[in-house]
């Protein structure tokens, strides 16, 4: 399992899990599954208390990703491209 803190809400991360995930994505109670070639990943999501800073208010997750079925490198290849969509430019 990994686990992530994200600051998004969940529609920007069912939005953007669209185009990361790289094929279907199946809705769940508590999150998303998918898979594909007899593998297959699902990601939990729970809600974490807010950050605030001062007038700033961001909306955080706690983002499990649960894989069966993959080997090393490829659950490093998901986790690549997951973590390339989700990823925020600043400055």
């Amino acid at each position: 399992m990994v686990r992530l803190e994200m600051t998004l809400t969940r529609e920007e991360f069912r939005r953007t899990l669209l185009a990361a995930a790289g094929g279907e994505v199946r809705t769940l109670v508590d999150g998303y599954g998918g898979g594909e070639g007899g593998r297959t990943w699902r990601i939990t999501l729970a809600d974490l208390p807010p950050l605030d800073l001062g007038a700033l208010h961001l909306d955080r997750l706690q983002v499990d990703l649960h894989f069966k079925g993959y080997g090393p490198p490829e659950q490093d290849a998901f986790m690549a491209r997951f973590l390339a969509h989700f990823r925020r430019g600043g400055g």
